[in-house]
């Protein structure tokens, strides 16, 4: 917690920055940006082609959850209008 900004240092900082000019603004965050994305863990191949198979898979269960729900929903449609 020593690394924290105490409330009136976050005030100064945040006033130095309001005074900074766009590039110079454009540039840090040009920075920060790079550095966010080095601490990125990107899968493997490997990994991506597992996580595929695997939605892929999720959407034919699905699918067919749905068409079957769909024929149900029909016979019983089919059955009250045929008793009306």
């Amino acid at each position: 917690m020593a690394n924290e900004l105490k409330t009136s240092d976050k005030a100064e900082v945040k006033e130095a920055r309001k005074k900074e000019g766009l590039w110079t603004r454009i540039v840090r965050f040009l920075k920060d940006y790079k550095g966010e994305l080095k601490k990125i863990t990107w899968p493997t191949p490997k990994q991506t082609a597992k996580n595929t198979g695997i939605v892929l898979a999720a959407m034919v269960v699905i699918g067919l959850f749905v068409v079957l729900l769909d024929l149900f929903f029909q016979q019983i449609i089919k059955l009250l209008s045929n008793i009306g």
